[in-house]
């Protein structure tokens, strides 16, 4: 049952002149037990390879993991737009506590306080500095900006990192926000907090593993972090061959390429395969959705649940089992993990911290869009209308919040009764949720409200553009996809959900207008 965010106030009743104010009382909101171990052992849809489903950790050991402090954050500006001194500046500052579990947090009187607090959190790094990802001097690159092409906001600020001061004097960079994956620079120089991000996660990532001149064992060293980054992020060992040994396969320079290669707005996400990336998920609207995740891997009934998925996806699934697979001691080489190791273990958000963020994503709206309903969207939704979209695509969510199964997977007989499970695939690529670790053997159906602010369409983000799905030529073997293409292919087709492709060039414009007003 979801809990509400308001509450009814129960009291005594005055009699007030008519024209006196009524001083609202407080919200009494309450956060939710995160880590439940009964709610957890039955958060996640099964895994398509049941033997594979995680066994996560236990509460008594979720809750010996220290709570993460979250610090005051600063702005990082792109170079040439930084105010002169600023760093000097920075460097003068005393570290400020905003939140911790020893007494210091923020006001939480009423549900705009929790919010508030709440978009602190989302834009609260947990690691700091010299990133595998991204480093403190890249942001200060004028080459980084180029080779990655990251976008900076028309104030001159990076916003999906953060400048974090935790002793006087030293500066240090604050990445693996939410923000850091769900914050998007819009072509006006916007940002849309919560949106489909598009910072260029694995170009950025390549930029720091590239190959370059060094001294004997250098090269090694960075090739093995790699190596085994990659490992802890994708391996499937219950699965033969593991996905993982198309990776071994490659050299060095080619496994950089092949992490270069992935467009910003998709990212070879954790427990997924590098060939096998996802676009960026949109969290606004998230409130709304039944299932998380392209695979429908985890249920939502409850905010408690959006605070789970928050949970496991800011490291704590890295703690799981997947037959014998613990991704933290793979990547630490720590065994058995002891809950307060820092390195293998990392930290985590109270419940209170989780609750903040969960009412924060909850309150999200979408920013106005300038596609507005005229004479050409209105016959779009016409043909929206008798096409049947609106059987999978429901207004006014425009989605029906089920799962269509992947070509080749068979449903078991108990799922129906459990999951709301559409009869027949829609005949897109099975691999991302027949082989990963997140593969479930469904895909959710998506929303499709906001997709005039979103990209890299398909559940590996292939079409760059609403113009590009809508292309009758995607499903040809000598297509060029226009988003994700995988590594090494000159071309690729994109089959599957081959609805709208049979209309007629101006048919797919008008409804194409119409999709963009949603």
């Amino acid at each position: 049952m979801q809990i509400s965010i308001r509450a009814w106030v129960l009291g005594l009743v005055v009699l007030l002149p008519a024209n006196a104010q009524v001083r609202q009382p407080a919200v009494p909101l309450v956060a939710p037990r995160v880590w439940d171990d009964y709610s957890i052992a039955t958060l996640e849809v099964p895994l398509a390879n049941p033997a594979g489903s995680p066994k996560h950790i236990s509460s008594g050991f979720y809750y010996r993991i220290p709570v993460r402090p979250v610090y005051k954050t600063y702005p990082v500006y792109a170079p040439g737009r930084e105010p002169e001194g600023y760093m000097d500046w920075l460097k003068q500052r005393e570290p400020e506590i905003f939140w911790d579990d020893a007494g210091r947090k923020p006001s939480l009187r009423t549900e705009s306080d929790w919010i508030a607090a709440g978009e602190a959190i989302f834009d609260a790094p947990i690691y700091y500095t010299n990133h595998r990802v991204v480093a403190l001097p890249d942001v200060r690159n004028p080459q980084w900006y180029q080779a990655t092409g990251a976008p900076v906001a028309r104030d001159g600020t990076l916003p999906y990192v953060r400048y974090v001061v935790r002793q006087k004097g030293t500066v240090d960079l604050g990445n693996f926000a939410c923000g850091f994956c769900h914050s998007r620079v819009m072509p006006d120089g916007g940002v849309i907090k919560g949106a489909q991000g598009n910072f260029p996660f694995e170009k950025s990532k390549a930029w720091s593993f590239r190959p370059s001149p060094a001294t004997p064992g250098q090269l090694s060293a960075k090739e093995s972090a790699l190596r085994r980054l990659d490992g802890g992020l994708f391996a499937v060992p219950w699965i033969s061959p593991d996905p993982l040994d198309a990776i071994k396969a490659l050299s060095f320079t080619q496994l950089v390429s092949a992490h270069a290669a992935i467009p910003a707005e998709v990212i070879g996400r954790h427990r997924l395969a590098l060939f096998l990336p996802v676009p960026i998920p949109d969290l606004i609207g998230v409130k709304d959705r039944h299932y998380l995740d392209r695979t429908g891997l985890q249920k939502q009934g409850s905010i408690a649940d959006l605070m789970r998925y928050a949970a496991l996806n800011q490291g704590a699934d890295d703690l799981a089992s997947y037959n014998g697979f613990v991704p933290a001691e793979f990547l630490s080489s720590t065994a058995p993990l002891d809950p307060a190791d820092s390195v293998a273990v990392g930290g985590r958000y109270s419940d209170e911290q989780l609750y903040a963020l969960a009412l924060y994503l909850y309150s999200l709206q979408p920013p106005p869009n300038p596609n507005k309903m005229d004479s050409v969207a209105a016959r779009g939704k016409r043909i929206f209308q008798s096409q049947g979209c609106a059987v999978c695509h429901t207004p006014p969510l425009y989605t029906n919040n089920k799962l269509t199964p992947a070509e080749g997977f068979h449903v078991p007989g108990d799922a129906r009764a459990v999951l709301d499970v559409l009869p027949v695939p829609v005949g897109t690529d099975p691999n991302l949720t027949m082989s990963t670790r997140r593969g479930t053997g469904y895909y959710k159906v998506p929303s499709i409200r906001g997709v005039w602010y979103r990209s890299m369409f398909g559940h590996n983000g292939w079409c760059a553009t609403l113009e590009g799905w809508f292309d009758p030529n995607r499903v040809r073997g000598d297509y060029v996809p226009t988003g994700f293409r995988p590594y090494g292919a000159e071309t690729f087709a994109v089959k599957g959900h081959v609805f709208g492709l049979d209309l007629s060039a101006g048919d797919r414009k008008v409804l194409i207008a119409f999709l963009k007003t949603l």
